[in-house]
């Protein structure tokens, strides 16, 4: 059902916003090399891929995600150093769920990472995505609101304050963090959170 819904273009904020949003922060840093992470059914690399990016998709279900060079892989093998490889950019497009595996992820990043290189994140906003629970991190209902009756089961996830957010990409050695706000053209609400961190001072 999310190979179909991304594909068919039925998801509104993905479209009006959040798509070309990503694809603008990764093609600001001019990458030749990208690993995207949490690839999915494949949209980002092969969006990437037509503009002469050398990218890899790793996902534990990459097998499906069509052409292009897609490699099955968990988000604890990225950890554990199952790559080697070296990249200008690592990517994770609304693909950052969980809590002790996302940490271990970051953590591991700038070893994958070539000089001046930028891991760069899409999430939802926290602000927007908290709704009427308290701002402090913690595992939250998962919901396919909007979604067809062939959406089941959601998944849950770990939110994260702002602070938490810089909190982590601290600890994991970066040194810069830019922060972009994808503004609905509807809402004028954030759409979602994008940050870049590197090791480069501005």
């Amino acid at each position: 059902p999310w190979t179909a819904a991304v594909r068919d273009k039925r998801i509104e904020s993905r479209q009006r916003v959040t798509d070309q949003a990503i694809v603008d922060v990764v093609l600001a840093h001019a990458p030749e090399h990208v690993l995207d992470v949490g690839c999915g059914e494949g949209w980002l690399s092969r969006e990437l891929s037509a503009r002469g990016i050398d990218v890899v998709g790793v996902d534990v279900v990459a097998r499906s995600a069509g052409s292009g060079d897609f490699r099955v892989a968990s988000y604890e093998d990225v950890a554990s150093g199952a790559f080697t490889i070296r990249v200008d950019a690592v990517v994770c497009d609304f693909s950052l769920l969980g809590r002790e595996c996302v940490d271990a992820l970051i953590y591991a990043v700038p070893a994958l990472l070539n000089d001046a290189g930028a891991l760069i994140i899409q999430t939802l906003h926290p602000v927007s995505a908290c709704g009427d629970a308290p701002y402090i991190d913690g595992w939250r209902a998962g919901s396919w609101l909007g979604f067809g009756a062939e959406f089941h089961n959601p998944a849950p996830w770990y939110f994260r304050t702002l602070e938490s957010w810089q909190t982590l990409f601290a600890q994991a050695g970066f040194q810069s963090l830019q922060a972009h706000e994808p503004i609905h053209s509807h809402t004028q609400q954030p759409a979602s959170l994008i940050v870049v961190a590197t090791n480069v001072t501005f």
